[in-house]
This record gives C-alpha cells, sequence and structure tokens, in this order.
C-alpha cells in the first residue's frame, strides 16, 4: 500500500499489512483532525519506507497526558503519520486517509468510545471499547501475526 499528503511532496509505502486498524474517538482525537474520531492504521516503522519528501514532527498533547508526536508535509500541513508513547518511534501510526486507497483499511476497533459523538453508530459486531483494550485482547484484535509483530516491537 502506498500514500501520502495532499499536495504529494511526502510520500510513503507500506511493506506489510499494518498489525491493527484504530478508530480513535477520544476528544484529543477529534480535536486532531477536526471530525468525530481518527482512523490510524497501527505498523512497525521499519516497515514504513518514505518514498519523498521528508515530514516534520510536531508534539501535541494527548488524552493519556503523554502526548503524540504527529508528522506532518512541511508543504500542505496534512498529517500522514503519529507516534503515540506506548510504542514511540517504533510504530507508525498511519493516517488511513492518507492511503491512496483508504478502503484497503477499515478499522479493527473503536477506541475511546466514552467520548464518541452521539450520532456515530457503531456496526454490528464491532470492537468498542469504552477507553482502550488489555494485552488479552491482542489475538483477537490483531490475530496471531498482528499481536506476535506487537508483542517483538514492544520488547
Amino acid at each position: 500500500m502506498e500514500g501520502g499528503c495532499t499536495c504529494g511532496k511526502v510520500r510513503y509505502r507500506l511493506s506489510s499489512a499494518p498489525m491493527v486498524v484504530h478508530c480513535c474517538h477520544c476528544r484529543s482525537c477529534q480535536r486532531e483532525s477536526g471530525t468525530a474520531f481518527a482512523l490510524n492504521a497501527v505498523i512497525e516503522a521499519d516497515r514504513v519506507e518514505l518514498l519523498s519528501g521528508e515530514p516534520e514532527r510536531i508534539d501535541t498533547p494527548s488524552d493519556s497526558g503523554k502526548g503524540q508526536a504527529v508528522f506532518r508535509c512541511p508543504d500542505c500541513h496534512v498529517a500522514v503519520w503519529s507516534h503515540y508513547a506506548g510504542a514511540g518511534d517504533k510504530a507508525d501510526f498511519i493516517r488511513v486517509g492518507t492511503l491512496d486507497d483508504p478502503s484497503a483499511c477499515p478499522p479493527d476497533v473503536h477506541i475511546f468510545a466514552r467520548s464518541k459523538q452521539p450520532w456515530v453508530v457503531f456496526p454490528e459486531g464491532a470492537e468498542v471499547f469504552e477507553v482502550f483494550y488489555s494485552g488479552k485482547d491482542l489475538v483477537r484484535l490483531y490475530g496471531e501475526d498482528g499481536a506476535a509483530r506487537w508483542k517483538a516491537l514492544r520488547g
């Protein structure tokens, strides 16, 4: 899969499928994205190849209090991925909307549902967590391969 910013200066390629796709409904993601949620495909940073450009890092607060680093195109300022405190720079949280085919990454899990907008309706059978899931949910949400990749990433 490939993607990039609106102006095309920053382009990237994923060398494998993401481990999981989060649909985050926290207030920080709502504010950051300017809409009801953020959709992030979680993948090891070493599986993201930068094809062109160099995104700039912007440190922002998050609901966890640990902050996040948002990587934006220096020209059009579109956010292409983030790093969160849990994995740091080892994992890229790719903004699904920046993929050339965002329909290839539907959400696997909805997180921070406690602050979702009241008009958002979860699909029947969706995995939904009021805040965040625990390690016991990894295999169910990530699959065997994704859970093993996440555990290897975290050491």
